[in-house]
């Protein structure tokens, strides 16, 4: 590594640090977390109990501010000495009642008996740098946190599990073994060693690299599935839009009528589809209006359609193509779109085929928000443009994280200069520093060859008290 716990002089490792480490507002406990050395000492002077408190094991008791003896709370309290902790620090955890109240006296008791404020992500920093846990882990703390479905949290336990640190770790270690010869054929040219065949350094690069490009191909899923899907339903006044979203919501959220114009706003909603997190926004029909405030709606359908990943245009299947759908599809070009030929229930006027002609990459759905039909469907196709072949199971590996995928980049640019001078015989010294650039890269994602400035970006993306 290029650095260790005395590296990072800032940080003040020798302090004591304590957080409130759940959310604030009500509910049946609260937890203030502590950890440093007078974690234990600093238990000893607040808590009052008639049991003595034994190495994790929780124990019962009052927290009490030593300066005037006033009660703060009944608690539950548990220390936990070092290493075997979650820093890899002496800890201590006390479960107050989950009332901002009680939180907040127990940690100013705290902390005017010793400890100093966490910083964001500080605790999981001291895990880090303690080496508990590798840079990759430590970000798949706040993964874990926020993961909003099943399919997210599972890729995020995999990563805090080591999974994606495994595989960066045989990568490289296959770099090494490549580096190690090379540097003997660049250092010791006349001694009796194999010499390097451009041919083989060649192809090892590129089956290297190649593991690279497998992990930064599933990026873009990755991102889908930690950070969501804006899916924006698009078309002229009543076609179906509101219809689809209470279809897709299974409730009766959007205003449904006959009357052109209903939804003057956006309505946006969440909601899981296949275990994906989407934020489905439904929009105002898109046409030409009189109305100031039908106007407004309009320009906001505009830029949700602007910043959406998912289009899904509805037309009337039952009625001809309209100026105003033409007008849509213009606007449209190559984005990714489903088009839903809806109200098949009222009989097809407008054949698939036509509308394969005016959008020839879309996907195009038969629809029909009457009775439900095509919905399946619908969500097979989100699913299929989230995981885009990637194979499904729980324990596939899946790089979530944008500052991962920049340095899997990285790699892969440095391997392809590396094989580009191996194929033309250029000298191992310049091969050397490619390849060298590519092994640093993927070091960076577990934190291997981190630099302060970096960790410290990392961690301030973390919230207190984690």
């Amino acid at each position: 590594m290029l650095f260790s716990a005395g590296f990072f002089t800032g940080d003040k490792m020798d302090d004591t640090i304590a957080a409130v480490s759940t959310a604030f507002g009500e509910g049946g406990i609260g937890i203030v977390r502590i950890s440093g050395e007078d974690a234990g000492r600093i238990l000893d002077k607040i808590f009052v109990s008639d049991f003595d408190i034994e190495n994790r094991k929780l124990t019962y008791g009052h927290i009490v501010d030593p300066d005037n003896g006033e009660m703060i709370d009944e608690v539950l309290a548990v220390y936990m000495k070092a290493p075997n902790t979650y820093t890899r620090e002496d800890v201590v955890e006390i479960d107050t009642h989950g009332s901002v109240v009680s939180l907040r006296k127990t940690l100013s008791c705290v902390l005017k008996n010793g400890a100093r404020p966490a910083e964001k992500g500080e605790f999981t920093k001291r895990a880090f740098l303690n080496g508990r846990l590798d840079l990759s882990q430590a970000e798949a703390v706040m993964d874990v946190v926020s993961a909003k479905t099943d399919r997210s949290f599972d890729v995020a336990l995999g990563q805090l599990e080591g999974r994606l640190s495994d595989e960066i770790d045989r990568i490289r270690k296959a770099i090494l073994d490549m580096l190690v010869n090379v540097a003997v054929n660049i250092d010791y040219p006349d001694e009796d060693i194999e010499e390097i065949v451009y041919a083989d350094l060649s192809n090892q690069i590129s089956q290297i690299n190649d593991a690279i490009k497998k992990l930064a191909a599933s990026a873009g899923t990755g991102k889908m599935i930690r950070d969501g899907l804006n899916v924006a339903i698009i078309g002229r006044p009543n076609v179906g839009k509101s219809s689809l979203m209470n279809a897709l919501l299974r409730e009766s959220r959007a205003i449904v009528t006959e009357i052109p114009g209903t939804t003057r706003d956006t309505i946006e909603e969440n909601l899981s589809i296949r275990n994906i997190p989407v934020k489905l926004i439904d929009t105002a029909g898109i046409r030409s209006a009189e109305n100031e405030i039908e106007k407004i709606g309009i320009e906001k359908s505009k830029q949700s359609f602007n910043n959406a990943d998912l289009v899904i245009f509805v037309i009337d299947a039952n009625s001809d193509i309209s100026a105003e759908d033409r007008e849509i599809i213009k606007t449209i070009g190559d984005r990714h779109v489903i088009v839903l030929a809806n109200k098949q229930d009222l009989g097809q006027k407008i054949s698939t085929y036509e509308i394969r002609k005016l959008l020839p990459s879309a996907s195009v759905i038969e629809t029909s928000m009457a009775d439900y039909t095509g919905i399946d469907k619908i969500e097979n196709e989100i699913e299929n443009l989230v995981y885009g072949g990637i194979v499904r199971q729980k324990d596939s590996l899946i790089v979530t994280n944008a500052r991962h995928e920049s340095l899997l980049h990285e790699a892969v640019c440095a391997l392809n200069d590396a094989q580009k001078m191996a194929d033309s015989g250029e000298a191992l010294d310049f091969i050397d520093i490619d390849i060298r650039r590519a092994y640093d890269a993927l070091g960076q994602i577990t934190g291997e060859t981190v630099e302060e400035d970096i960790l410290n970006e990392v961690f301030s993306r973390f919230c207190l008290g984690k």
